[in-house]
Order: C-alpha cells, then sequence, then structure tokens
C-alpha cells in the first residue's frame, strides 16, 4: 500500500499541454531525478505535430516546487506516490489513455504507472532507461547515502551528474540537470534519493512479470552505466525493443534529439 495518498486536488503537479488542431492521441513526458519538464524542449517542435502533449514536473520539481505540503514534511514516498500524481494529473485532463515518453528515472515511474493503471498507458517509450543499478551505480548510491547528512546536495548532483555524464557531448544535458537540481530542496532531494534503494527490488519484479505493453527503449551506446541491463530486459520481454543511438550517452532526447524525435514519433505511430 501507498504511504502517501495522491495529492489533493489543491496541490496538484505542474503540468503544461499543447493541444493538437485534430490528433485524438495524448504524450505524456516525465522527468528524470534532478530534472523538470525544462528537458524536453527538444521534443516540442516534431512532437506537437503529431500528438496532443502533456509535461509534468514531478514533486518537488521545477514549478511543481513551489507547492508545500504537510504530509510530506514528516515522511518520504514511494514510486506509488509519484505514480499516483501523474494518474491524477490524467483525470483532471480527462485523458484515458495516452503514451508515454520518460528518460532515465522517469522511466520507473512510468512502468508503475502502467502496472498501478494498465489502461491508462497505450505504449512507452524509455530513453535512457534505469532497470538496475549494477556494482558501479550501486557503489555511486552508497556513497551518495553515506555523505548526503554531511554534504551539500549539489555536490552529490555534480558529482553523479560527472559521472552519468562523463562524456563532452554531455556537457549541455550535464549543465540542464545540475540548473534545474537548483531549485530542489535538501530534504527533498533525500527523499529522492531514498527512492534508489528501491530501483533494483522493483525491476526485477518488472524484469520476471513482463508490463504487457508495446515498449522501446532508446538508449545512447556511451550509456556505459545502464545499457547492459537494458539489453538483459529486453532478451526477456517480448512486447519490448531496444534502439541504440550512435554517440551519445544517458540523456539521449537532449544528445541526439533528431534520432530521439524520430524513433520515438515512428513507434508511437506504428503502436497506437
Amino acid at each position: 500500500m501507498s504511504s502517501i495518498a495522491p495529492l489533493s486536488s489543491n496541490s496538484m503537479l505542474f503540468h503544461k499541454t499543447i493541444i493538437h488542431p485534430s490528433s485524438k492521441e495524448w504524450v505524456v513526458f516525465v522527468h528524470g531525478a534532478g530534472g523538470s519538464s525544462s528537458i524536453w524542449f527538444k521534443q516540442i517542435k516534431e512532437y506537437k505535430k503529431h500528438f496532443n502533449l502533456v509535461f509534468i514536473d514531478l514533486r518537488g520539481h521545477g514549478r511543481s516546487a513551489a507547492v508545500t505540503f504537510k504530509e510530506l514534511l514528516k515522511s518520504g514516498y514511494t514510486f506509488n506516490d509519484v505514480a499516483l500524481d501523474i494518474v491524477q494529473v490524467l483525470d483532471h485532463l480527462k485523458i484515458k489513455g495516452a503514451h508515454f515518453v520518460g528518460i532515465s528515472l522517469g522511466t520507473i515511474l512510468i512502468q508503475k504507472l502502467a502496472e498501478l493503471a494498465p489502461n491508462r498507458v497505450k505504449t512507452m517509450v524509455l530513453g535512457g532507461a534505469v532497470t538496475r543499478f549494477d556494482f558501479r551505480s550501486n557503489t555511486l548510491v552508497k556513497l551518495g547515502d553515506f555523505f548526503k547528512h554531511v554534504m551539500p546536495y549539489m555536490w552529490l548532483y555534480r558529482l553523479f551528474a560527472y559521472i552519468l555524464m562523463p562524456q563532452k557531448g554531455q556537457v549541455e544535458s550535464r549543465s540542464m540537470f545540475i540548473k534545474d537540481a537548483r531549485k530542489l530542496c535538501q530534504k527533498e532531494f533525500k527523499r529522492w534519493f531514498k527512492l534508489a534503494a528501491d530501483v533494483n527490488p522493483l525491476m526485477k519484479f518488472y524484469k520476471e512479470n513482463e508490463i504487457n505493453k508495446p515498449t522501446l527503449y532508446l538508449m545512447g551506446k556511451n550509456d556505459y552505466m545502464f545499457m547492459r541491463p537494458v539489453k538483459e530486459m529486453v532478451a526477456r520481454h517480448k512486447s519490448s525493443q531496444l534502439t541504440e543511438i550512435s554517440d551519445c550517452g544517458h540523456v539521449c532526447n537532449v544528445e541526439k534529439p533528431k534520432e530521439f524525435n524520430q524513433h520515438s514519433i515512428e513507434f508511437i505511430k506504428n503502436n497506437g
């Protein structure tokens, strides 16, 4: 059972929409931890030609960071809680079903949403997908957990950003994530950091119990930390496929937007 109820109607997540003049199809964009809906600015021009769009800022992120909740000051929250926040936005907009596009940790939220409310998810595009923390990423998380109470969270976030996105071609995406992370408060960072402990058991469950939805994994070939676990996931699942983007790292929608848009839009149209 979820530890916290979905947000009340007067504290709904910040979201914005772009309406297509004729399309009935909706695409919902879900950013990763420390980011915001601004991460999708390179998708807007192409996607709005084909679909209605929804951009969401998750709890404590972007313009949702301005909202305070008494219950959240007392405890943390789970992937269930954050996924239910997204369902609440869908209900508010009267969207019965949509295609979902996520990046990094946002890909886990999309899969959790598909588990909790399968009728709301038509397809899943999972960019820079996190399907398991390997030894290196687990070590990084443990180091962060050890230092999170004594080190300013922005120092930790910069360290994570450089480890996840170390190459010269990743300067823009790294800078965007660091800029957005400054909007998080220390307590909010710790709440999201605690979710990292739930990643491996949750994704092990999804690996063994396939979510029967058309799923496209879009991964940069240089995403050295998460590529191998994604390949293992796709090998087990009949409804999933993997497209690798050359000369590209973790945040592939920013680093290679042309390729990301082309592959993802084509996938959604073919499976809509």
